[in-house]
């Protein structure tokens, strides 16, 4: 049974700073599932079979498509924002993984999140995240019905969990050979990032 928390309960709000530094102390088992998301410590989804291989399968297409100048970091922490460091599927970074081995990055030019479960928080909640840190490309793999979200454009939108949004939505044909994101994806090579 749920329990909802009435308007007299107090909960802490965390930072980057004190959570990395709860980490760093051993505050948490090792392996415990947790990113920090909007100043709350969330437990993320156990990964089922079709997830793991979800998040691998795209870890290996978009290391060939975006080539030896750029980080595919897989489930990693990302230093979003002061209150933020949510640990998404996928971020692509530029430079190589030395680059980020003192800090963790803070501008991803992608991110994936695989949902099944999680699908209307990634749609909701982890969507407004990255659209107010202007995460240009936000994609979701939506394992329910088997589709790739893209979401783009990010906006100021105050009605929106983090005050913005994603203006452009594209949903690719999904099963059609030939079609959608992923038979661009491979022709398609990003510039080099400005630092």
């Amino acid at each position: 049974m749920r329990m909802a928390l009435s308007s007299s309960v107090r909960t802490k709000r965390w930072t980057r700073v004190e959570y990395e530094r709860l980490v760093d102390l051993g505050a948490f088992r090792p392996g415990e599932r947790l990113e920090l998301v909007g100043a709350a410590l969330l437990v993320r989804e156990p990964q089922g079979g079709p997830h793991f291989t979800a998040v691998g399968l795209i870890e290996d297409v978009l290391r060939e498509v975006f080539g030896a100048d750029w980080t595919i970091r897989a489930q990693g922490p990302i230093a979003l924002d002061d209150d933020s460091e949510p640990e998404p599927d996928i971020a692509v970074v530029p430079g190589s993984r030395r680059d980020h081995r003192y800090a963790h990055p803070s501008h991803p030019v992608l991110i994936v999140e695989v949902a099944d479960s999680s699908l209307d928080f990634a749609r909701g909640e982890k969507a407004s995240l990255y659209a107010r840190a202007w995460i240009a490309d936000y994609w979701i793999l939506n394992l329910q019905e088997r589709l790739l979200e893209v979401y783009r454009e990010p906006t100021p939108a105050p009605q929106a969990r983090y005050g913005h949004r994603y203006s452009a939505t594209i949903s690719p044909t999904a099963g059609r050979p030939g079609r959608g994101v992923g038979a661009r994806a491979r022709h398609h090579r990003p510039a080099r990032c400005a630092a």
